[in-house]
């Protein structure tokens, strides 16, 4: 059963991104692009979000375990360390380089085109140098 909510939920998710036009990676750089031609549309997406996540997580953690499994897997770290900072750096630059972030470039495999393989084959890459770092 975990596998077909993880199913459901990847569906829903990849949906979203689809229909928000956030798989366009022009929409992602417009946004970033706060000096220049200034794209807001996925402020609104992060925020509708943020504001799904909160009233969600609350209403989850009322409950003594998940619907479909015995306990709740929630992160236990808090620390900020220099694999943790050097890592989101460089993904900031990897996602302002090319548009794309993890969630988005997958959603996006149905229309793949070069630069996006390219970012896909190089994020599997980055994946298996930063087990080694």
């Amino acid at each position: 059963m975990r596998s077909v909510m993880a199913y459901i939920a990847g569906l829903l998710f990849g949906l979203g991104l689809a229909i928000s036009g956030m798989t366009d990676p022009a929409r992602v750089l417009g946004f970033l692009d706060v000096a220049g031609d200034w794209d807001p549309t996925l402020m609104f997406v992060l925020g509708g979000a943020v504001v799904t996540h909160f009233v969600g997580y609350r209403l989850a953690m009322r409950r003594p375990h998940p619907l479909f499994a015995s306990a709740f897997q929630l992160p236990t770290r808090r620390d900020l360390d220099g694999r943790l900072l050097g890592g989101a750096a460089l993904f900031g630059v990897g996602w302002g380089l090319s548009g794309y972030c993890p969630g988005p470039a997958f959603a996006s495999v149905s229309g793949i085109s070069l630069p996006l393989a390219a970012m896909l084959a190089a994020m599997v890459v980055g994946w298996f140098i930063a087990r080694r770092v």
